[in-house]
């Protein structure tokens, strides 16, 4: 059961990088200007309001599908993060009430 849903719980865990995060963050950006853009230019051309709100709304959802999930390319510059020091003097650990912890 746990091969079934490891990539489901990755896909919701939100695992993206550092440059996958600069990467949403132009293109929400970008993508909801073009689409407000997109719902002024054609509710000017057919002169209804109902329209634009329609186009700018259907712009938000595609907005969202793009960049709320993480998809993989979020995660191609995983940071390589380092592991716990174990014992010697680098290591100072957690002290709590006198009695070291970790």
């Amino acid at each position: 059961m746990d091969d079934i849903l490891a990539p489901i719980q990755d896909a919701f865990e939100g695992q993206i990088d550092f440059h996958g995060q600069q990467t949403t963050e132009i293109l929400s950006t970008a993508l909801l200007v073009v689409s407000g853009v997109v719902a002024f230019l054609v509710g000017y051309i057919f002169q209804d309001l109902y329209l634009t709100l329609w186009t700018g709304l259907a712009g938000t959802l595609i907005t969202g599908l793009v960049v709320i999930p993480s998809w993989p390319f979020y995660n191609k510059h995983p940071e390589k993060w380092l592991g716990p020091l174990v014992g010697g003097a680098g290591g100072a650990g957690v002290v709590v009430d006198g009695v070291k912890v970790a």
